[in-house]
């Protein structure tokens, strides 16, 4: 393990299957303290009049989502993602506008917003931005923010037709073989497979993959019966 620091990542897709990528990927530039990641299981009350306790009866699964707070620096104090860049002249403004134009604004070929993946580390995620604000808290004599904290919601979306591949691949007492596409993470196709990201590590084991980080596109994954990934 290189101990190397590793960002939080979005990057912008603008279909549903997340093949087509938008723009260049947005890398945090001071990584969250903490994320919050919600499920919901909904129910319905088939409790009878008069009937001395509930009796929820499961009707579908609600929606997940994630939400961070991340926080932008311009003064200087914060080196930019990418070692060597300039500061921005226009402070964080030019930052935040860059995010909302990836995930918060209408693209003029789909016309809706991107779909955004989330990545950092084991956390993989699939979705769409629903909730983006910002608090401005530091400025340049001029005005210019140079420092912002920005809360940011993003809800999980799940194509029809992956929707329809994990279905096919929900049994995890089958063998799996999957070839890898840009954008591929062995957490995420952990997820997909087994329900379960924490897998990684064994499949890569499996697989004799010395770097789990970085897979390459074409290459193929064996992803045995769930049983067999614990040891």
């Amino acid at each position: 393990m290189s101990g190397s620091l590793e960002r939080l990542v979005f990057t912008a897709y603008s279909d549903a299957n997340f093949n087509t990528q938008v723009g260049k990927p947005f890398s945090a530039w001071i990584n969250p303290a903490s994320y919050k990641h919600d499920y919901a299981i909904l129910y319905t009350d088939r409790q009878a009049p008069g009937a001395p306790g509930p009796s929820p009866e499961f009707n579908r699964v609600g929606p997940e989502s994630v939400s961070f707070e991340l926080v932008f620096d311009t003064t200087g104090v914060v080196p930019p993602p990418v070692p060597g860049t300039p500061l921005p002249s226009d402070g964080v403004a030019g930052l935040i506008s860059q995010f909302r134009a990836l995930f918060g604004t209408t693209n003029g070929s789909t016309h809706r917003p991107n779909y955004a993946k989330v990545s950092w580390a084991q956390l993989q995620f699939q979705g769409v931005l629903s909730q983006m604000n910002t608090v401005y808290s530091l400025f340049k004599p001029d005005g210019t923010p140079i420092r912002a904290k920005m809360s940011v919601t993003f809800l999980a979306f799940t194509s029809e037709v992956q929707l329809a591949k994990q279905a096919n691949m929900a049994s995890p007492d089958m063998t799996h073989l999957v070839t890898v596409v840009a954008g591929d993470t062995l957490p995420l196709l952990c997820h997909r497979i087994y329900g379960d990201s924490r897998y990684y590590i064994s499949i890569a084991a499996y697989n004799g993959l010395s770097d789990f980080r970085r897979l390459r596109p074409g290459s193929q994954i064996v992803f045995p019966p769930l049983a067999g990934t614990a040891a």
